[in-house]
């Protein structure tokens, strides 16, 4: 027996509604924890605010963004980010 185009149109509908439920909460996930980190890299400082799903995430992410503008090329970089930051503070 043939399936009718209404319950077609009916799995689809229930499909996309799963897809975006199930992005909706993985992106909630994504953004649990967020801090407030600040770094000091030759005599410059910078802060940045990031989320992760995880403190040490959220701390790397931010680290990451100052040492982005802090450093100059990629080799300073990978020295600053291997430099712990200077304050860190949960952002509520």
């Amino acid at each position: 027996m043939p399936t009718k185009p209404n319950q077609i149109r009916w799995i689809i509908a229930l499909g996309a509604v799963a897809l975006v439920g199930v992005l909706a909460y993985s992106t909630m996930q994504q953004t649990r924890q967020q801090f407030e980190v600040c770094v000091q890299f030759k005599g410059g400082s910078h802060c940045a605010t990031a989320s992760g799903s995880s403190q040490d995430q959220a701390i790397r992410s931010a680290q990451e963004i100052d040492c982005e503008l802090l450093a100059n090329g990629r080799d300073e970089n990978m020295v600053c980010l291997a430099n712990p930051p200077s304050s860190v503070r949960p952002v509520k």
